[in-house]
């Protein structure tokens, strides 16, 4: 069986509000994403569903379509992974539970990031954490609220000079400790009722052979789905991604990965075609995208 993909729906399961680390409210990103012609949006900030309920009465008013989401951090073999959880049910209390604990570790993962850029970075203000969390909005700050206040105070000339100076991966302010691991987190989602996804999966750097053993442990935890389209995406990411989907029989994905008004490649809504023989994910929502299937 084949699923077309419709002209008529434009469906992004993957971006970030001022919840987490994005710069736009709810209620502006789904403003911006129906402005993109987006009809169906994931509210995807990093663990927490915060921004959902406001997301859900913009997107009513926008006559947009939201799915329940959330990209929560974990770890597989000393490696930090995102998986996006879609269409769980939120108000679930286990699952809420779990999300608090979550956010938890972000704030002790903040305090561990400030007292690391505290010790390298020459004239590092001793109240960043607190600007930074400033910088969210009061919120949980991640890097890129760290990297406005280096930049504001002429500490590095932009987000890339910083990511690459003290934020980025494997630099001091690259922080894993505090996330559980892998399994755990996919059954979290799993048992709220939602479908699991590797997020953006060839973003991690991590070789074939080890990608594939990602997905095969992901699997046996019960995930069901990897983002074949996503923003960044090097060449022949897609046609690897679609195999991986096929021999594995996964669940196709996809998202913009949007966080800041701006950069075309990661624009609300600029994705790829699918595949068409592939299983897009939003036809094993609770409630389908309404995409008939054709012999």
């Amino acid at each position: 069986m084949t699923i077309p993909q419709p002209a008529s729906y434009c469906i992004d399961l993957h971006c970030h509000s001022t919840a987490s680390d994005g710069r736009l409210s709810p209620t502006d990103l789904v403003a911006r994403a129906r402005l993109q012609g987006v009809t169906h949006l994931a509210l995807t900030d990093h663990d927490t569903t915060d921004g959902l309920a406001e997301a859900s009465v913009a997107a009513a008013a926008q006559g947009l379509t939201l799915i329940t989401g959330i990209e929560l951090s974990c770890v597989w073999q000393k490696n930090t992974i995102h998986i996006v959880g879609l269409d769980m049910d939120t108000a679930d209390p286990v699952f809420a539970a779990r999300v608090a604990e979550q956010q938890q570790n972000r704030w002790r993962r903040a305090e561990a990031i400030t007292t690391r850029l505290k010790k390298v970075v020459r004239g590092c203000p001793e109240d960043i954490q607190e600007r930074a969390t400033a910088e969210a909005g009061g919120d949980v700050p991640g890097r890129p609220h760290f990297a406005r206040v280096l930049i504001e105070d002429g500490l590095v000339s932009d987000f890339g000079q910083a990511f690459k100076k003290y934020l980025g991966a494997g630099k001091p302010g690259d922080v894993k400790a505090f996330w559980p691991e892998l399994a755990e987190v996919v059954r979290w989602v799993v048992e709220a009722g939602g479908i699991a996804v590797v997020a953006h999966p060839t973003k991690y750097k991590l070789t074939a052979t080890k990608l594939r053993a990602l997905v095969a442990d992901f699997q046996e935890a019960g995930g069901q789905g990897i983002e074949v389209l996503t923003s960044g995406q090097g060449r022949g990411d897609l046609g690897f991604l679609s195999e991986l989907c096929r021999r594995q029989g996964l669940l196709a994905s996809q998202g913009s990965d949007f966080h800041v008004p701006g950069p075309d490649w990661c624009e609300l809504g600029k994705i790829a075609a699918m595949p068409d023989d592939l299983i897009p994910v939003w036809q094993r929502f609770r409630r389908p995208v309404g995409i008939a299937q054709v012999a």
